[in-house]
């Protein structure tokens, strides 16, 4: 892992569920994803092991942080942490449904890992099928686990720059702000300018769209 660069986590309730692991010397991966809910764009999943002697403070669900804090935890994890990113592409979420295409992005992200970790704490209620090694699924494990918490924020980071990058080549959806979610600016140029190739077919906006013409 890099070395340390003076930033170092202090004991936080997110830690708890993470320190059992580290007492017992075991390499822990966090994996989250971000991206089920927009209308357009890849679902993003990210993987993470953290350096339990170097830990960034304030690790934590990524929706809970602003944007300016996400960026600086996004280049903290970056500088102190193994990390891995996967996507599943539109064409992927339309063939196989928002969560294969999901639990797809999440097992890339675990797989990209330079390293293998001894156990995965995965955000959500299921765990993505063919992972190298033991998991367990954790409920809102973004708050709950520092691991999860930094792979969502690396995940969101990933993204929101993503589709930053596409609204330079489609501009009027508002992508650079809502992050493809079905927001009414969105809604609205969807109808006005029709669909994109970045459009999930089908999500039901877009697919009623389609249908209409």
């Amino acid at each position: 892992m890099a070395g340390a660069d003076g930033f170092s986590g202090s004991m936080t309730h997110t830690e708890n569920m993470d320190a059992p692991y580290h007492a017992r010397g075991l390499r822990l991966a966090g994996v989250d994803e971000v991206g089920r809910g927009p209308l357009a764009g890849p679902v993003v999943a990210c993987a993470v092991i953290l350096d339990p002697d170097n830990i960034p403070e304030g690790l934590t669900d990524s929706k809970k942080l602003s944007a300016k804090k996400r960026n600086a935890l996004d280049l903290l994890i970056r500088k102190t942490a193994h990390v891995s990113i996967a996507e599943a592409t539109v064409e992927e979420i339309d063939q196989l449904n928002i969560l294969q295409a999901s639990m797809l992005a999440m097992r890339r992200a675990v797989e990209g890992l330079p390293i293998r970790p001894d156990h995965l704490l995965v955000d959500g209620n299921r765990l993505p099928e063919g992972l190298p090694c033991p998991a367990s699924a954790i409920v809102k494990g973004d708050s709950l686990s520092q691991t999860i918490g930094a792979a969502s924020i690396v995940a969101k980071k990933w993204r929101d720059d993503v589709m930053i990058k596409i609204a330079q080549h489609y501009p009027g959806y508002g992508w650079e702000k809502n992050a493809g979610y079905p927001t009414k600016c969105h809604k609205s140029a969807l109808r006005d300018l029709g669909v994109t190739p970045h459009h999930r077919r089908s999500f039901k906006p877009v697919r009623d769209i389609l249908y209409q013409e």
